[in-house]
């Protein structure tokens, strides 16, 4: 016999080898030794933290969209705006806002133009919420502050004196729509004439051309025309008609007479 281990036959592995079950005719495969010994097949470890994505919490949301909100507040200038009534003037509209007119009007320039004396009725202005007064609501601070009011003040006389003629033209302007403060009109009106109805400027441009300036507010006799106010004089050299037509003039050009600070 040979010796064990020598001359045996070699195994077909891993070729199944079939067990015939006696008395059953059942045949069984049976796997080689080598494969059923092998160690279950693992998956390699994974890293639950990665795989896992962090879901934020109500709490967390509803911070992360408070903070978008302030930064976006921050970013968002914040204005108010206000329209422009008959009679105002851009310095007059910064005070009852509580900003400075250099800021009012670098903030509208595009809608005022190149010229921030010259206002229009029904323009809307923005104001800078950013520049109002740190206390108290801006209209109430600008109040506040206001110095006191030195300017020439309304008599109550409708005499014939350049008061008087001053509110009785208010009193017309009045029902003619026509813009205009006491303060506004003797300004121009000493400025002009120093309050000589017959005053006639015989010297300039106009007075060259044949159309001198006449009475209170200096006005040449074709804007006298054709801004007359019915029902007053037709003699421009009248305080009253001088005075109506002026502003009326003055209002279709530059918003009201408070607007004129100079020759117009």
């Amino acid at each position: 016999m040979p010796s064990n281990g020598k001359h045996r036959r070699p195994s077909d592995s891993p070729v199944k080898r079939r067990l015939v079950v006696a008395g059953t005719g059942l045949v069984l495969p049976v796997i080689a030794a080598g494969a059923a010994n092998a160690a279950p097949h693992k998956a390699p470890a994974t890293d639950t933290t990665l795989a896992t994505a962090h879901k934020a919490s109500p709490q967390e949301k509803a911070a992360t969209a408070k903070d978008k909100a302030k930064a976006t507040s921050k970013a968002a200038p914040k204005h108010r705006t206000h329209v422009v009534k008959h009679g105002e003037t851009l310095d007059a509209i910064a005070s009852e806002e509580g900003v400075s007119t250099a800021q009012l009007y670098q903030d509208n320039a595009q809608v005022i133009g190149t010229n921030q004396n010259l206002i229009h009725p029904g323009q809307v202005l923005a104001v800078p919420d950013g520049h109002a007064p740190a206390h108290g609501t801006p209209k109430a601070q600008a109040k506040a502050e206001r110095a006191p009011d030195r300017s020439p003040q309304p008599r109550a006389s409708h005499g014939n004196d350049v008061d008087g003629w001053i509110n009785q033209s208010l009193d017309l302007m009045k029902q003619h729509g026509i813009p205009g403060t006491f303060e506004g009109i003797k300004r121009n009106v000493m400025r002009e004439s120093s309050g000589n109805p017959m005053a006639v400027n015989n010297w300039d441009i106009n007075a060259q051309k044949g159309t001198p300036s006449k009475g209170l507010l200096q006005v040449i006799d074709p804007t006298f025309r054709a801004y007359h106010v019915p029902g007053t004089s037709t003699d421009p050299h009248d305080p009253i008609a001088n005075i109506l037509a002026a502003s009326n003039y003055a209002a279709h050009r530059y918003g009201s007479i408070d607007n004129v600070n100079g020759p117009y």
